[in-house]
């Protein structure tokens, strides 16, 4: 029953979002609270789910969304974006913004999680779409799947990594396997946004567009404005290179980097980076009614949204859904896709990427040589079309597909049908790539 209350859940969502016109963050919170007491969840266990819901989803990218935001907004008030969308616009032409940004979030998200690598790349986003006119939804549906792409599939994101380790696959294996794989998972991604996604007509909300000449030519270079973005990205990928290569940890040197490579660490550098930004710094800037306090409004939105999205993945994961998707799908031998069909189902029904490779890991590693995965080659491909099914459908359980949609302008039925869709061909695509691989080399 639990699958059915979760199909009428999301039904219910849609119904409520799009119809009824309801705010997204009521919908979710109201759905959730209804589900967990259809499920047959005790009341405390309930509350439990929500407070560690909306706390633990805040607690991990809140603070990241808020300082990405005011990064974006520095950006765009100095026109700062415009400059460097003039920069890329002139290397790679106006026709090619969704692959820019699929093959940009790609790089950055290998490092960086997918919820702050989106708000880092957003401003940016918007100012090429608005230069190149053309329709926003394009370039963020292949901005999503390239940081979806990399941040399943690719270690040294923490969701490859534990699957990893808990099946005993070797590291270099996985990503011998996984930056193949993800990169054709990518290529197929970019032409469905490009071919599909682009099509949809959403306008880049790029504040005082009308007036981007005059702040292209009172900007600061490409170089500079590139800076707030470029720091923060280098810091993460320097704590997390130290920590894959299990660099001695000891010393006030790597302290300080592990310190200020911690994304909301980082993230502030870039923040207090911004204020080389504007030709002249006026600290009213950062008062309540300046850039900063319209940033933080703004933002205000997203964080309820994201927490009640938090919320909604924590009650699923509390109702016993997962154990009850396992017990379902492992009693079916389907060989290398068994684990991308039960990590698909498990993202699918409680939201987070990360948790579904996780337990789909821990489900897998006693059958693993039941299955036929003994050799390193093969555990290395469990772990890599783990990864695929992982990205299997990002919804409105994701705090991810929040982010998305709601930073783009999307609504939650043009959401589903875009970047829901795209996840589920990124994933399969990224599993079929792996049967190929198996088909060789196991």
């Amino acid at each position: 029953m639990e699958i059915f209350y979760l199909l009428i859940a999301v039904i219910a969502i849609i119904i409520l979002t799009t119809k009824l016109k309801i705010h997204a963050f009521l919908a979710l919170f109201i759905i959730s609270i209804l589900y967990g007491i259809f499920a047959g969840m005790p009341y405390a266990e309930i509350i439990i789910s929500i407070n560690d819901g909306f706390g633990g989803t805040l607690g991990k990218i809140g603070l990241i969304i808020v300082l990405g935001v005011i990064i974006g907004a520095f950006l765009e008030h100095t026109g700062g974006a415009f400059a460097i969308a003039e920069k890329v616009l002139s290397i790679i032409g106006k026709k090619r913004v969704p692959t820019a940004m699929g093959i940009i979030g790609y790089i950055v998200s290998i490092p960086v999680f997918a919820d702050s690598g989106f708000m880092l790349l957003h401003p940016l986003n918007k100012s090429l779409s608005k230069k190149a006119k053309i329709s926003i939804a394009g370039p963020a549906i292949a901005l999503g799947l390239g940081l979806m792409a990399s941040h399943t599939m690719v270690p040294p994101t923490p969701g490859p990594i534990a699957a990893a380790g808990i099946l005993g696959a070797d590291l270099g294996l996985v990503i011998a396997f996984g930056f193949p794989t993800s990169i054709v998972a990518l290529i197929v991604g970019i032409i469905f946004a490009k071919k599909y996604a682009s099509k949809t007509l959403i306008e880049p909300n790029v504040e005082n567009a009308m007036e981007a000449e005059r702040e292209i030519k009172d900007s600061p270079s490409a170089l500079k404005a590139s800076i707030p973005i470029l720091v923060p990205i280098f810091l993460i990928v320097l704590k997390s290179v130290l920590n894959s290569v299990n660099f001695a940890q000891d010393g006030e040197l790597i302290a300080l980097i592990n310190f200020v490579g911690e994304p909301v660490i980082s993230l502030l550098i870039g923040v207090f980076l911004c204020l080389l930004l504007p030709k002249k710094l006026n600290y009213d800037m950062l008062s309540s009614a300046g850039w900063v306090g319209k940033a933080i409004k703004d933002a205000a939105s997203i964080l309820l949204i994201t927490g009640a999205g938090g919320i909604f993945g924590k009650i699923l994961q509390n109702s016993g859904i997962a154990d009850i998707l396992g017990q379902t799908l492992t009693d079916y031998n389907m060989g290398i896709f068994l684990p991308f069909v039960l990590a698909a189902a498990l993202k699918t029904a409680q939201g987070s990427s990360t948790v579904a490779l996780v337990t789909t890991a821990s489900i897998i590693m006693p059958m693993m040589s039941s299955l036929g995965f003994e050799t390193e080659i093969q555990k290395a491909l469990v772990v890599v079309v783990i990864g695929a099914g992982s990205a299997v459908i990002s919804h409105a359980n994701d705090s991810f597909f929040w982010v998305v949609t709601q930073m783009s302008g999307m609504n939650v039925k043009t959401g589903y049908r875009l970047f829901g869709l795209g996840t589920g061909i990124l994933g399969l695509t990224g599993a079929i790539t792996v049967f190929v691989f198996y088909s060789i080399f196991a």
